[in-house]
């Protein structure tokens, strides 16, 4: 599809795919860990709000 819709970029999507996909795999896990995770600094979630919340301290 994506080379329908530009011929001559010469892009392929499979790499770009994995490599997208690695990236925010990785960012997940450390949003993962910095809400979760037994060490998490501070950081937490507001349910109400929908947001990350952490003192002032840090």
């Amino acid at each position: 599809m994506l080379e329908k819709i530009l011929p001559h970029a010469m892009l392929k999507a499979k790499p770009n795919l994995e490599s997208r996909f690695k990236t925010l795999k990785r960012d997940w896990t450390i949003v993962y860990d910095m809400l979760s995770g037994k060490d998490n600094s501070g950081f937490g979630w507001d349910e109400y709000m929908q947001l990350v919340v952490v003192a002032d301290a840090v």
